[in-house]
């Protein structure tokens, strides 16, 4: 049984080709986006000289799924990144960035624990096993993008307006600009 509290190692091999360390067998980049949907963290080596690419093949599989009109990125969000490279923006986005995924996952968490306890069914017996089935359910519907406590929430049940959600980005963009000062 493999330890899933550790990142999966894959290693790269001249080849290029990707090797499961723990299966023994050769992976896809799509085998590497499905251990990440379920939850698994990965870490892809260089056999030869121990870099980490990881970062490399994680932006490779994010192009390939864009490409493949699967976009979850607006085109002004990208331009936004590249601009950030140039800039001294760059030194605030990958924090902004990651506190909005995790607000993001927290959001999704907390709703899924409200639902919980709202709903009066909750003390049917056998509940727990359903609702376990219909987040296993969300999360396969969503492509992974749930963290293993939290659900997606469907868009047409209260969804804040889209107005709203950027003057927030713009709000927290402001408020970075000024720690970077």
């Amino acid at each position: 049984m493999a330890d899933t509290s550790k990142p999966l190692l894959i290693k790269r091999y001249a080849s290029r080709r990707l090797y499961n360390t723990e299966t023994s067998d050769y992976v896809t980049l799509e085998d590497i986006a499905s251990f990440i949907r379920e939850g698994r963290d990965v870490q892809i080596v260089d056999l030869k000289s121990g870099d980490d690419l990881t970062r490399q093949y994680l932006l490779q599989i994010i192009a390939e799924h864009e490409s493949k009109g699967e976009s979850v990125l607006p085109v002004d969000v990208l331009t936004d990144l590249v601009r950030s490279y140039t800039t001294q923006a760059s030194s605030v986005v990958p924090q902004f960035l990651a506190a909005s995924f995790e607000m993001l996952r927290d959001g999704q968490s907390q709703l899924m624990e409200n639902m919980a306890k709202a709903n009066p069914m909750s003390k049917m017996p056998g509940f727990d096993a359903m609702r376990a089935q219909q987040e296993a359910f969300l999360k396969a519907m969503t492509g992974g993008m749930m963290n293993a406590g939290g659900a997606k929430k469907d868009e047409s049940e209260d969804a804040p307006d889209l107005d709203d959600i950027k003057k927030q980005l713009a709000e927290l963009q402001s408020k970075l600009s000024r720690m970077g000062k």
